[in-house]
């Protein structure tokens, strides 16, 4: 095989073969892991604003804890991180307003996020 056409034609074909094939040897993607941040409640008034808020304050940092801080040059990680951070908020409004209602002290409420 010393024709320089043959050989760049079979080294074309490799290449290609090869470049077509690495998906396929591509790591699969991780299953996502949940994370759980516990808020205690057991020192806080619920029946005031201030122990509201309070609480409120340690909904927000455990959902930050859970959903992880992506670096400030990766846009898609902070966008994904804010969305992580809301639907964790949310998840936990149930079990808030239940908490609030009943004005109850020393609950654990959980914060949890898949990512």
């Amino acid at each position: 095989m010393k024709n320089p056409y043959a050989i760049a034609l079979v080294s074309a074909l490799i290449t290609a073969g090869a470049l077509k094939a690495a998906p396929a040897f591509a790591e699969t993607p991780a299953v996502p892991q949940t994370h759980i941040s516990y808020v205690q409640t057991a020192d806080l008034d619920l029946s005031s604003t201030s122990g509201q808020r309070t609480l409120d304050h340690r909904l927000a940092q455990a959902a930050r804890e859970v959903c992880g801080s992506p670096s400030d040059v990766d846009l898609v990680g902070q966008n994904k991180a804010r969305e992580c951070r809301k639907d964790a908020i949310e998840n936990a409004a149930g079990k808030r307003e239940a908490l609030l209602a009943a004005a109850q002290r020393g609950a654990v409420l959980a914060v949890t996020a898949s990512r």
